[in-house]
């Protein structure tokens, strides 16, 4: 369940947690007629870049052009946590992320492993963000639904936003 409190205090922390406990998120380039594709996040709180691994050949890296911006969306594994997320993105084969983020799973996908030609990453350095949490709380829902419905002057409060600025 994600913390109002953590959203309000620490949204950049509670941002790469959250991001820590799923399994993929939708990644799309601005400017793109492509639609958003489901990736594996890998994050780097230190650099504030979020990695993937792709092939060479994909549509994606087939449409990157030099300075290309892309959003990255996360929606928290209990669905009470969500975030969109920008910066510029470039395709970058680095063997140590690659080594850094390689697990069983990754490997399924490469045929000759961290060997294989069309094996290559997406580096997306974050610039800015949108973090939204709210109550997974169904009697605080209930409870501020219901103050709302009775005051004409008040919306629920049910959540937490916050703009994020990585440096």
């Amino acid at each position: 369940m994600a913390s109002l409190s953590e959203a309000r205090d620490t949204p950049t922390k509670q941002l790469w947690k959250e991001m820590g406990d799923i399994h993929a998120g939708m990644l799309g380039l601005e400017g793109s007629q492509m639609h958003m594709q489901p990736m594996a996040p890998f994050g780097d709180p230190k650099t504030n870049t979020i990695w993937f691994y792709t092939r060479t050949d994909s549509e994606m890296v087939k449409a990157l052009r030099p300075g290309q911006r892309a959003h990255f969306v996360v929606v928290g594994k209990s669905h009470d946590y969500h975030a969109c997320l920008g910066g510029v993105i470039e395709e970058r084969r680095d063997p140590g992320k690659i080594d850094e983020y390689w697990s069983s799973i990754v490997a399924a996908w490469y045929e000759h492993g961290k060997k294989d030609p069309a094996l290559t990453m997406l580096a997306l350095h974050l610039d800015d963000g949108e973090i939204w949490a709210s109550t997974g709380n169904s009697l605080k829902f209930g409870w501020e639904i219901a103050k709302a419905n009775l005051n004409d002057e008040e919306t629920p409060d049910v959540g937490v936003h916050r703009r994020l600025a990585f440096a």
